[in-house]
């Protein structure tokens, strides 16, 4: 990276891009933010120097990034796939869009290696969330004061075994397991909704506040374009797994970010959960 040139963040929703903003600020180097317009805060464009874009609009995009003499691009926080039929393009983004397409038919990873190419192509460096703020990455062993227990390696394998499976299809990057059942993946709806239906499902086959049982298990898909999408925990998604009854969340070190750590932990923590990162060793 280059820091003696403003950082660009294509911002989504989320915590993360504030996160990163902050850091960077913090850190003394300038920054400037593309929100895409639907999914980003208010808050973070309101307290750097900013634009609002429409996720379409390519051209546009790399423009305002060239005019503020930006090197490094990192995409960060949460973008659901567009209604290409109603997608607001400009020049570029319609040149694109026959690619776009036919990534996006291939999967979400596809899709986001061919944005990332488009601006590599065009000079920019891509930078990962994890490079910016490589203190948000997990590494091996627990977070906080619990670890998994024997019975909890059965579900963290389990679990970790079906997301790397589901991940090779392009579905999405979590399983639950609860006494060796896998109760849900994640798909297009994310986390927090795939949580929820863990918790409405009938009290005998998962946990609850006076006997927690099960793992939630995220992990990259073995394709994954890193340097966007890499999984990302915060405080709803221990909020989330507690409320399932789960006892903890395992997520692959190296491979996953926490959002507010001491926040996460604390939660952790307060609640009963385990947060473990485990290794390749851990889940063979």
């Amino acid at each position: 990276m280059n820091a003696q040139s403003p950082l660009g963040l294509i911002a989504g929703g989320g915590d993360l891009p504030q996160r990163i903003a902050e850091y960077v600020s913090r850190e003394g180097r300038e920054i400037f933010v593309l929100g895409v317009q639907g999914f980003v805060e208010d808050k973070l464009l309101n307290a750097f120097p900013s634009e609002r874009i429409s996720i379409g609009e390519i051209g546009k995009q790399m423009e305002l990034l060239k005019r503020e003499r930006c090197e490094d691009v990192v995409f960060a926080g949460v973008v659901r796939r567009p209604d290409f039929k109603s997608l607001k393009l400009d020049i570029r983004g319609a040149a694109l869009l026959p690619k776009v397409l036919s990534a996006a038919r291939k999967g979400d990873d596809a899709l986001l290696r061919t944005l990332v190419t488009a601006f590599e192509a065009e000079g920019f460096r891509v930078v990962g969330a994890d490079d910016v703020l490589g203190g948000l990455v997990v590494g091996p062993g627990a977070l906080g004061e619990l670890s998994p227990t024997d019975a909890h390696w059965v579900d963290i394998r389990k679990a970790a075994d079906v997301a790397a499976a589901m991940g090779r299809f392009d579905i999405g990057q979590g399983a639950v397991s609860c006494d060796g059942l896998i109760l849900a993946v994640e798909a297009q709806e994310g986390t927090d909704l795939m949580l929820k239906r863990c918790a409405e499902l009938p009290p005998e086959i998962h946990g609850n506040e006076a006997g927690r049982l099960g793992v939630l298990v995220k992990r990259p898909k073995p394709q994954q374009e890193r340097r966007i999408d890499l999984p990302t925990l915060g405080v709803a998604t221990v909020r989330g797994a507690a409320a399932a009854g789960l006892a903890g969340i395992a997520v692959e070190a190296g491979g996953a970010l926490v959002v507010d750590r001491d926040a996460v932990i604390a939660a952790a923590d307060e609640l009963g959960l385990f947060i473990y990162g485990f290794t390749a060793d851990d889940v063979a």
